[in-house]
């Protein structure tokens, strides 16, 4: 529980964590309270815009830590394959090696999607161009390097929820594994 006078951040992530144990629909302003250790009035003066608010703020705060710590080294390493293996690690760390469901991903399909539909469009799309682009700096050809971008996307989401439903997180770590070897393999 938080408490008063804690900073925004520390607030946002209790609220990803609401939002990903509940979903948008789920999060009832009790589990928010209940979690942030604020009250409706705090809450509210923080995020004027309600529960809607909120959501897109720790979906900004999620795309501002892809953005630094995947997207951009993506963008602009000179090596494919250190920047591959950064970026599993970093998908790995941040997903807690499968344990922590995409909550981008859990919007997407959500019946929120469409409140938060150029959020969710623009993780995944700068995501998808920025892998594109490396592979395209590896030798691969654009359509090449867009497909595998496109199969990583695929393959990380769902080994997030096989993983999940399965209650096996080794499943997300041999996707990973085994998309490394997938992105690096030879232009066919």
């Amino acid at each position: 529980m938080l408490k008063r006078g804690v900073e925004r951040g520390e607030v946002l992530r209790a609220l990803g964590e609401v939002f990903r144990a509940h979903g948008y629909e789920g999060a009832s302003l009790t589990l928010i309270t209940e979690a942030t250790g604020l009250g409706k009035g705090s809450l509210y003066h923080l995020f004027p815009g309600g529960k809607e608010q909120m959501a897109s703020e720790v979906l900004a705060e999620i795309d501002g830590w892809f953005e630094l710590h995947i997207f951009a080294p993506l963008r602009t390493a000179d090596d494919p394959a250190r920047a591959i293996a950064a970026m599993i690690a970093g998908v790995d760390q941040y997903f807690h090696s499968g344990d922590r469901v995409c909550l981008v991903g859990m919007v997407a399909l959500g019946s929120a999607r469409d409140s938060f539909a150029e959020a969710v469009d623009g993780y995944f799309a700068r995501w998808q161009t920025a892998l594109a682009a490396l592979l395209r700096r590896s030798g691969l050809t654009n359509s090449q390097a867009q497909r595998r971008a496109e199969d990583a996307l695929l393959t990380i989401q769902g080994a997030l929820v096989l993983a999940r439903a399965r209650g096996d997180a080794k499943i997300f770590r041999r996707a990973l594994s085994d998309l490394t070897a997938r992105l690096l393999a030879s232009p066919d």
